[in-house]
């Protein structure tokens, strides 16, 4: 059972490094999910093509040449080869829409996968969210305060001030007893 789990924690950790933000969009690629369905870009793309209805814009787009630039500087490899045409991006919706295409036990399989890696972003990036807008909140309430501690400071700094400076002697207060008459 330790072995199946460490085996799933490797596949989420390579589909992990298979998402990239582009367009302000968690995406995957066609090529990294080709490979993983276990079938040719080519191939691929081809059941794409036949499905295109299935995929709207905000589900799948291609990657300009100046995005595609700078992923590729970004990823540092050479195994891209000479495509022909820039790579197709799906988001998360767009690879929840492949497994009504792709039927194989393994495209199965790995969809899930996926969809769970884009779910535990999801929740991972929402509890980050709350943390930050508490951080802010207490920001907030800081600056507010912070002329307060500035008078706290400068008070205290007058009465260490005044303590250091002779005190002048004083004329006793109180009852004066006259000394008896003798």
């Amino acid at each position: 059972m330790a072995k199946n789990n460490v085996q799933v924690i490797v596949v989420e950790e390579k589909i992990l490094n298979k998402i990239y933000f582009i367009r302000g969009e968690k995406v995957m690629l066609d090529k990294d999910l080709a490979e993983m369905y276990g079938v040719e870009t080519k191939v691929f793309n081809q059941s794409i093509k036949r499905n295109i209805e299935r995929f709207p814009k905000d589900f799948m787009f291609r990657l300009t040449d100046k995005e595609w630039l700078n992923l590729r500087s970004q990823i540092v490899t050479s195994s891209w080869g000479g495509a022909r045409y820039n790579p197709l991006a799906f988001t998360e919706q767009g690879v929840a829409m492949l497994s009504s295409i792709l039927n194989s036990k393994i495209a199965i399989e790995v969809n899930i996968r996926i969809i769970r890696v884009f779910t535990k972003m999801r929740e991972y990036a929402l509890t980050h969210k709350d943390i930050l807008l508490h951080l802010a909140k207490l920001e907030k309430e800081t600056k507010g305060n912070s002329k307060d501690i500035e008078n706290i400071f400068m008070v205290l700094k007058e009465l260490i001030e005044n303590q250091q400076k002779p005190i002048e002697p004083r004329n006793p207060i109180g009852f004066k007893t006259s000394s008896p008459k003798k």
